[in-house]
């Protein structure tokens, strides 16, 4: 039985044996758990809809700081990522709809791009596009400085893609790369996201 919900939710490329816990959300109204790695900010699992199989799946490849445990033991976390996060202190930032992501670009500073960030990572993808680093230039913007696709998420959102054509740049590079990028099935989430791009003015 665990066997066959282990082969459902096959792990993450290169994220085995993290020590982490559960996390989950709502999308569509359907409640996702997932494995999170909080010191490395890092998400070591696939979205999973199945608390058995989050349980089956943390036993078989998370760790908790006491080491390994049993999927009984994970049953426990796993119910306790119902109502409580370490994530967020706003619970309706779990909560999400695909028509919504469709619509916008997610906010500075939150949740979901933080979660986008925690699924793929972004700091190797410059290369891919040179003309990402020729906007960099012109806005004067440090490539360390960790805040750069927030400080042209605040002005695409304040002024739109047509009055700031360099940070829509980044922006656009930044979210479909991540897209593109995302490991396991974390489409389901973000997919919608890149789907609503084009459309944004």
């Amino acid at each position: 039985m665990e066997q066959d919900l282990l082969e459902r939710f096959p792990p993450l490329p290169d994220r085995i044996g993290h020590v982490g816990g559960v996390e989950s959300l709502t999308l569509d109204g359907r409640r996702y758990y997932f494995g999170f790695d909080y010191s490395s900010d890092l998400v070591v699992s696939p979205l999973i809809d199945d608390p058995k199989a989050m349980a089956a799946f943390a036993s078989e490849y998370m760790r908790q700081r006491t080491g390994r445990h049993d999927a009984a033991y994970w049953e426990g976390l796993v119910t306790l990522a119902v109502d409580g996060t370490a994530l967020t202190g706003d619970d309706a930032d779990r909560v999400v709809a695909s028509e919504d992501l469709r619509g916008g670009l997610p906010e500075s500073g939150g949740h979901l791009l933080y979660l986008l960030g925690a699924a793929t990572g972004w700091e190797d993808w410059f290369e891919e596009a040179p003309e990402v680093r020729r906007a960099y230039e012109r806005l004067g913007f440090d490539e360390d400085d960790p805040e750069f696709v927030d400080h042209c998420l605040d002005a695409v959102r304040e002024h739109g893609r047509q009055a700031r054509p360099d940070e829509w740049t980044v922006v656009h590079f930044h979210l479909t790369a991540a897209v593109r990028h995302l490991p396991g099935n974390w489409d389901l989430l973000f997919a919608p996201l890149a789907e609503g791009l084009p459309n944004h003015r």
